[in-house]
């Protein structure tokens, strides 16, 4: 097994084409390099400023868009619940494992378009850094003060660098 990106498309504003999935699909890779992971499946929704913010609301309590959520499948915390899957004693043994599902990343591509112009580079750019962003909340890394926030700044930026997607 390796790390794949699953991904769906909820919004009508940009095209997302065959490129912009191989691209993030190698962000993943790199991602995954730097942090010493090789396999999981990441789930990648494309959503408007309208789906988002709906999502912010009733998962965050915060009453307007943002331009990416994360939301882990791994979380130990006290009030999560282990998830166990179920396998027919009819299957195979051969069977393929059941993947190990990191999480949900959510982007706003009317967001992301929005923050493109206003930083000056390209879309592709603004989705790959909201796309490792989200990868590095689904491994567990926050930015709630300033050390934490520059330790996922300048891992998100090596990750982009290695791509291609400099400023």
């Amino acid at each position: 097994m390796s790390l794949s990106v699953v991904w769906n498309n909820e919004q009508e504003e940009h095209e997302i084409n065959n490129e912009l999935i191989v691209l993030l699909e190698s962000i993943l890779q790199k991602a995954g390099e730097v942090e010493g992971l090789d396999e999981g499946e990441v789930d990648l929704t494309f959503v408007d400023n309208e789906r988002i913010h709906e999502l912010n609301l009733e998962y965050r309590g915060i009453d307007r868009p943002t331009d990416v959520l994360s939301f882990a499948m791994n979380e130990t915390g006290e009030d999560e619940l282990e998830i166990i899957y179920a396998v027919s004693e009819d299957e195979d043994e051969d069977q393929d494992e059941v993947p190990n599902v990191l999480g949900d990343i959510i982007i706003s591509v009317t967001r992301a378009q929005e923050q493109a112009l206003e930083y000056g580079h390209s879309l592709e750019r603004e989705l790959g850094f909201l796309f490792v962003h989200g990868f590095l909340h689904l491994l567990g890394y926050d930015h709630q003060d300033a050390e934490s926030e520059a330790e996922m700044m300048a891992k998100q930026e090596h990750v982009l660098a290695q791509v291609g997607l400099t400023r």
